[in-house]
């Protein structure tokens, strides 16, 4: 199997799941946090909406200087308004990944801001590194969400809340 194609697959069955973990979200749960130094809900669950925009980055632009293009994941009130910016990411994503071609994605790809240099990665690894950020972001508002006491949905098989434990 081609690697484009690898990489669809991939963003498509990490999509499913994270749109389910989304979906969750109560409306007046927001500005909850479980500690002062954690970020709010909203925040959280902003930052992985905007994480299929890193996809497109990766295809579409060799760098993300922050000094130039800071960041802003957009705003919104609500998970109806949430669900929606992250399927537009989502959707925006794909099409930029089938555009790709896989010498493209050997090319590096550098997040910086200004002269300060966070990575440099190939555009491979920078679409990898935005589906693990995916991962681990979901895996924590998971966290945020059990802390709510609300039934989490299993990722990579069934939670312990769909198993009835």
């Amino acid at each position: 199997m081609e690697l484009i194609k690898k990489l669809l697959k991939e963003i498509e069955e990490e999509g499913q799941k994270t749109r389910k973990m989304l979906t969750i979200i109560p409306d007046d749960k927001y500005d909850w946090r479980p500690h002062p130094k954690s970020m709010p809900v909203k925040d959280l669950a902003l930052h992985i909406a905007d994480l299929p925009t890193w996809v497109t980055l990766a295809v579409t632009t060799d760098e993300l200087d922050f000094a130039a293009n800071p960041y802003n994941p957009g705003n919104v009130n609500n998970t109806e308004e949430l669900l929606t910016l992250f399927e537009k990411n989502l959707t925006k994503a794909k099409a930029d990944m089938e555009q790709a071609t896989e010498a493209q994605l050997e090319g590096p790809w550098t997040l910086r801001n200004g002269s300060v240099v966070y990575m440099t990665l190939s555009k491979y690894e920078t679409i990898r590194h935005a589906l693990a950020q995916t991962i681990h972001h979901r895996a924590q508002l998971g966290l945020y969400l059990r802390l709510l006491n609300i039934p989490i949905p299993g990722s990579y098989g069934p939670s312990a809340d769909e198993q009835g434990l």
